[in-house]
């Protein structure tokens, strides 16, 4: 039984796509005053400036299933290949033009062939890939949180998560949150989102006898 504390808020809206138009919404607040110096910041993706990651999620937020299987065809089943032109496509000429485009797609509901849920994990996920290095803190709601936290736990799809955190429990202790037998790890469920998907600098908010094991799954990826 959810402790009443953690229960969903009914004033946010639910379903899964207000959440993902939420989460664009504040990411796009929170890099509208961004000098054009910061957007060469390197991003929690490796090889990846902030920018480079927003544009990502604007192609993310701009394809779906018919131009995505074009795309992937055109670059001959090389996903990354695929990925990078897309991001390429939706840079724009200066930080100004890469942003603008974003806000464009915040009320989007087009997606490549991935479930609704893939999209807030993505959203929420390369939302912090930006912030962090930023030194920007956005406070997610938890039912959003717990959300993409289920469902990387239980997935592989688009990015290892549940191979990862295999022979651990993760368990939050801000909300519902728990997954799996073994060696705790315990902390923010943000910080086990973005830990279970390879993001090793938030082993460092994680606590339990699980954390060196993940932290070094984390590293190895």
């Amino acid at each position: 039984m959810t402790d009443p504390q953690f229960a969903p808020n009914p004033a946010r809206g639910s379903g899964t796509w207000p959440a993902i138009h939420a989460e664009r919404a504040a990411l796009a607040a929170d890099l509208a005053d961004l000098t054009e110096e910061r957007w060469a910041t390197p991003s929690l993706c490796a090889g990846l400036t902030v920018r480079e990651v927003l544009a990502h999620l604007t192609a993310g937020a701009s394809l779906n299933a018919v131009r995505w299987l074009a795309g992937v065809v055109r670059c001959r089943f090389d996903f990354d290949r695929q990925v990078s032109v897309r991001l390429a496509e939706q840079m724009g000429a200066t930080p100004a033009a890469t942003l603008d485009r974003f806000r464009r797609t915040v009320r989007s509901t087009t997606k490549p062939p991935l479930p609704a849920v893939a999209m807030l994990g993505e959203t929420v996920v390369h939302g912090e890939d930006i912030r962090r290095p930023l030194g920007v803190r956005h406070d997610h709601p938890i039912e959003t949180l717990t959300r993409v936290a289920e469902y990387y736990s239980g997935s592989d799809l688009v990015v290892l998560a549940k191979g990862r955190i295999a022979g651990l429990r993760l368990a939050a202790d801000d909300g519902p949150f728990s997954a799996g037998t073994g060696p705790v790890v315990s902390g923010p469920t943000l910080a086990l989102t973005m830990a279970m998907t390879g993001r090793a600098v938030y082993c460092g908010d994680l606590r339990g006898e699980g954390v060196e094991l993940l932290r070094a799954r984390c590293e190895g990826a």
